[in-house]
């Protein structure tokens, strides 16, 4: 069976210091794409196979629009999240629900807390339980509801692999990527997510990040359709002060984060990065990728430590920083 990379493939991308010591290093793999495409940078072997897992979103989400979704503005970046589970987003997963005719129950994916704390506290004092419309993923699923819905298409079957839904996603994902599919697998919330290069998941996002709503191809359309929807509404993808929701606000970059150390990011001017930490830690894989992008001209040193400073890099002693965790990129 096909395996994601080795240790020999890969190469050190950030380091965690505590007290001025070393204490843990994060392998992995990056290439960055420049705005026409060109490969301007590659660490590690970006030929070897990923699952991108989350990261794989915004191609489904854009599949989806394809196959005759009629998403916009927070609904359609419901639609590409993994969001924290709030009431705000909640509320937009059952909109997007309603306007399919469907319930909560119609959800494939499993139940869940909140990722949100605060959203969690408040409903452990309220007695409430998980519930899949509170699962990262539910905007997904509530999509993907919806485009059965739009297609006539069976919904209570809408996860199987060869269902209609899934095969038109996987048919314009090989299309994006520019590659076959090598390996499929059972995401975390139940869908289907193939396995792929770190380079065809990294030209796959450079053509959704580049795309424009005035574009004669209707998938360039809606592609820029689902940028702009990400952009205007960061607070959709992902959730109050967590990494993409910090980024896209701070940077006005197209960010991704997927399971497993897996980062897709597009700059404002097109550059593009893709990378996958071999530990499977994500804590290092946004600073890297925003690293990545200033390294490559496409965003400014100053514009990148202020965004870095708003995310969760310090190492506490005490309750008090006495390290980092920092790209060595």
């Amino acid at each position: 069976m096909p395996q994601t990379f080795a240790t020999t493939d890969a190469v050190e991308l950030a380091v965690v210091e505590r007290s001025g010591f070393i204490e843990s290093r994060h392998a992995g793999v990056a290439v960055v794409l420049s705005a026409d495409g060109t490969t301007v940078e590659q660490l590690g072997d970006a030929a070897a196979l990923v699952l991108p897992r989350s990261s794989m979103k915004p191609l489904q989400a854009l599949a989806m629009l394809t196959a005759g979704l009629k998403l916009d503005g927070e609904r359609l970046g419901l639609a590409t999240a993994s969001h924290s589970g709030t009431d705000r987003h909640v509320s937009v997963v059952r909109d997007i629900l309603d306007s399919a005719g469907l319930g909560e129950q119609a959800l494939g994916c499993p139940p869940a807390w909140p990722g949100d704390q605060r959203t969690r506290d408040e409903l452990v004092r309220e007695g409430s339980e998980p519930a899949r419309v509170r699962m990262n993923c539910s905007g997904k699923h509530a999509a993907m509801l919806g485009t059965c819905v739009t297609n006539g298409w069976d919904a209570a079957t809408y996860l199987d692999p060869e269902h209609p839904l899934q095969v038109h996603i996987r048919d314009v994902i090989e299309r994006l990527v520019g590659e076959k599919m090598a390996a499929p697998a059972i995401d975390g919330c139940g869908a289907p997510v193939y396995a792929m290069s770190l380079l065809g998941l990294a030209r796959a996002i450079h053509r959704i990040g580049n795309s424009s709503t005035s574009s004669p191809f209707a998938l360039h359309r809606s592609a820029g359709a689902l940028v702009q929807a990400v952009r205007e509404n960061p607070w959709t993808i992902d959730g109050p002060d967590r990494p993409d929701t910090v980024v896209i606000e701070r940077l006005g970059v197209f960010a991704k984060g997927g399971a497993e150390g897996v980062m897709v990011m597009t700059a404002p001017n097109g550059t593009t990065v893709a990378l996958k930490l071999l530990d499977g830690s994500g804590r290092a894989a946004t600073a890297v990728a925003l690293r990545l992008l200033e390294r490559a001209g496409a965003l400014a040193p100053a514009d990148v430590a202020d965004a870095m400073s708003k995310l969760s890099l310090s190492i506490l002693g005490g309750g008090t920083p006495v390290g980092a965790i920092r790209p060595v990129v």
